[in-house]
């Protein structure tokens, strides 16, 4: 019974989801262990060595039935945690004591497993990533002609539309989505190779016979899934491998800080809301806050996330020779919060994008106090036209430009720019309504959008239908 007594990794109590904290639980490394041993057994006795049905079967009997408190006291004694579960797996099944583990060394456990969790979490990671694309594919889809004040160095600019930058938002997912992609396609089994790699134990089981300890490989690698195997290894698979994952796994950290960061920007700009609930307290003393609490999450999580990389470079940059124990803790750290990471991140991808607001008044009142300074070229080409002066038409626009400007920025008063321009002699009788229409200055962003969404976003969702249409609650 939990007495709240012991410090909770916040990912298990807060942020991750069961399905991962699952994948990453004791009970799952250890039973995948079992199974290993199992497809080992299974194969070492099709290719003759003797070992027999009933044993086999006493194995597949216990694989669920893990006596932790029995390995956590073979752990004390022995210190070595796949020693500790050979014996607790023997103790279940005496029969087959003599054969758990035959041939192999820790890293046909360890490594395996980790390889099999690995491909899972990615998978999950994947259609996780592919409903947030999705869902902000959706967003774009529907706002995508909706002028709105776009930004260059958080100064006003050019407008864009509000789909336009859900976009661009989508574009580093669908990035991300063909990196998480390629890892798991790209991903191997380490398989049976023993205590330096050279698979040396095997050939002595089997006599020096070098196909059967290369079909023993290849029919281990197939029982898990795997049709190709890491051809060449130390006792370990190269870390390099872990590297590659972490990394995939932080540009998706690096695409959620941008979405997170630049939903805070339009929250305060009153343009664009995260879910905010009826009951929901947004501080503890200012009651009238609504803060964006949920895309702040996301930052802080992603933060930590693309620190990981570095722990995952480094342990691959410091094995030695064969094989090294230094990267034993670290990994147990940094592999599992990697995807623990990336599970909470994209849990809110899935909560926020489904529920986000649009304050169209408040995007219209930025786009009006802007647009006549971003009208004066087509104000000054269209009075030219008419035969007006070039050069006094623009002395006159940036007269009433700064005087305009001033106004705004000293008393907070209306831009008033349109009407000193109609006021003006020299611009009397333009269609001044048609000079200010917003859609006449957003260019082909809707263009764009629906482009991207045909080319770009339509294969991944077509690849994964399956996981169209995802939302997640976030309880806390």
């Amino acid at each position: 019974m939990n007495d709240h007594s012991e410090y909770e990794l916040p990912f298990g109590s807060r942020y991750a989801s069961k399905e991962m904290l699952e994948l990453w639980s004791p009970r799952r490394k250890f039973t995948t262990w079992r199974k290993l041993w199992v497809a080992l057994a299974t194969a070492e006795r099709e290719l003759g060595l003797p070992i027999t049905r009933e044993q086999i079967a006493r194995l597949e009997d216990q694989i669920d039935s893990i006596d932790f408190a029995a390995a956590r006291e073979h752990e004390k004694r022995l210190r070595h945690d796949v020693m500790a579960h050979v014996h607790t797996y023997g103790d279940a099944a005496p029969e087959a004591r003599g054969i758990i583990h035959l041939g192999a060394t820790s890293c046909y456990v360890t490594d395996n497993t980790d390889l099999i969790l690995i491909r899972e979490s990615l998978e999950l990671v994947r259609d996780r990533l592919t409903g947030a694309i999705d869902a902000l594919a959706t967003f774009a889809d529907r706002w995508k002609e909706l002028p709105c004040l776009g930004y260059t160095h958080f100064q006003p600019a050019q407008l864009v539309t509000v789909g336009k930058r859900a976009a661009l938002w989508c574009q580093e997912l669908a990035l991300d989505h063909h990196e998480i992609d390629r890892r798991i396609h790209e991903l191997r089994f380490l398989g049976v190779k023993g205590t330096t790699g050279t698979q040396a134990s095997f050939l002595a089981l089997f006599d020096g016979d070098h196909s059967k300890v290369e079909e023993l490989d290849s029919r281990v690698a197939r029982a898990f899934g795997f049709e190709r195997r890491y051809i060449v290894s130390g006792q370990t698979y190269t870390r390099k491998i872990d590297s590659q994952v972490v990394s995939a796994l932080s540009g998706i950290g690096e695409s959620a800080h941008r979405f997170g960061s630049d939903l805070r920007l339009l929250a305060h700009e009153r343009e664009l809301d995260e879910p905010f609930e009826a009951d929901q307290v947004g501080s503890s003393a200012m009651a009238y806050k609504r803060n964006p609490m949920r895309a702040e999450r996301m930052c802080s999580i992603a933060r930590f996330l693309t620190a990981l990389p570095a722990a995952a470079a480094q342990t691959a940059a410091t094995q030695w020779l064969e094989r090294t124990l230094d990267d034993s803790a670290a990994r147990r750290l940094f592999l599992p919060q990697a995807f623990l990471a990336v599970d909470s991140i994209l849990r809110l991808y899935l909560n926020v994008v489904p529920g986000l607001t649009v304050h169209p008044a408040a995007i219209a009142r930025h786009v009006e106090r802007e647009l006549p300074f971003m009208a004066t070229e087509n104000i000054l080409m269209a009075a030219a036209k008419r035969g007006g002066d070039r050069q006094d038409l623009h002395e006159r626009i940036r007269t009433h430009s700064l005087a305009a400007a001033a106004l705004v920025v000293d008393t907070g008063a209306a831009n008033d720019l349109i009407d000193r321009l109609q006021n003006d002699s020299a611009f009397v009788g333009l269609d001044f309504a048609t000079i200010l229409d917003p859609t006449r200055y957003i260019g082909r962003s809707p263009e764009q959008v629906s482009a991207f969404l045909a080319e770009e976003i339509e294969p991944i969702r077509r690849s994964r239908p399956e996981a169209i249409g995802q939302t997640s609650d976030i309880d806390v």
